[in-house]
């Protein structure tokens, strides 16, 4: 386990994933202070800010400086307001999401996903505050991509750069397209759930290093493969990726900010909450194209 060299108070959750950062005000910072939560989430992968207390407009500045905010989601609208920020609050999950995946259950949560791989240019990463927070349950887990692929044989490593994958909105998403009308993202119409193609194996300039790039939430087929082919091989990476050892899994407390790497991140919402209330917010940072 390493930890970057930094003045912040920072204390690391697992041994491959995940930090909670201490004894800084998200409402007043500089850049200096910046640079370093920036160095410690890119080793981290995804870093917590307990006991915050953000409201709307502090959430967005915040977000801003770790760069351009695109619309909270490309189909479902923002908050009234403010378009940059999309709730998911639990207790409207069937009427408000009734297409965002097992949501409009609400006692099954999440499946492990990266945030809306299926546009060309997925964000770089999220910002989460929590609102409402059960008491028990609700948790959210995260998985190192980075450390998955680095975990894997050089052969297959490879053989998985080789390759390209389509993802897909549609299955997730096509309902409630076509109940609220053409989407946004970054400030532009999106007129329709066309699927892209992204590399299996994403380069992240950043940092230098690899990370795997597909998920069950939105990864449709290996275009270079066969269907049951890429079936197979999906299923193994789906596995490989989100083993214990390279997840870490946080229950959060209102007031908690949680700000995650989407190039080398899935999450997962713990569906353990049943009836009782949760509410979230989440910010999106413009990212580019992968490569």
């Amino acid at each position: 386990m390493t930890i970057t060299q930094t003045r912040l108070d920072v204390t690391p959750l697992s041994a491959h994933i995940g930090a909670e950062i201490r004894g800084v005000d998200l409402r007043n910072l500089d850049a200096d202070i910046v640079a370093e939560i920036r160095k410690v989430w890119l080793d981290r992968k995804v870093v917590f800010f307990p006991d915050q207390d953000l409201d709307q407009r502090s959430h967005l500045a915040f977000a801003s400086w770790f760069g351009e905010l695109t619309e909270g989601h490309p189909v479902i609208p923002g908050v009234d307001g403010f378009p940059n920020l999309f709730e998911i609050d639990y207790s409207k999950a069937r009427e408000v999401y009734a297409s965002y995946g097992d949501v409009s259950t609400r006692a099954q949560g999440l499946d492990w996903h990266t945030d809306v791989t299926f546009v060309e240019r997925p964000p770089l990463g999220s910002i989460l505050r929590a609102l409402v927070i059960p008491p028990s349950g609700g948790d959210t887990a995260f998985s190192n991509q980075q450390a998955a692929f680095e975990a894997l044989s050089p052969r297959l490593q490879a053989f998985l750069e080789t390759l390209t994958a389509v993802h897909d909105g549609r299955a997730a998403f096509q309902a409630a397209f076509d109940r609220n009308g053409p989407g946004r993202w970054e400030g532009e119409e999106l007129p329709e759930l066309t699927p892209v193609v992204h590399p299996v194996v994403r380069n992240l300039t950043e940092s230098g290093s690899k990370a795997l790039f597909v998920n069950p939430g939105f990864t449709s087929h290996i275009v270079e493969l066969g269907r049951s082919e890429s079936d197979a091989l999906l299923s193994f990476l789906y596995q490989h990726s989100v083993k214990p050892e390279f997840t870490v899994r946080y229950h959060w407390k209102a007031g908690d900010v949680g700000f995650w790497d989407n190039r080398t991140t899935q999450h997962s919402v713990v569906g353990d909450f049943g009836d009782q209330h949760r509410v979230i917010q989440r910010v999106a940072i413009k990212g580019e194209v992968p490569v």
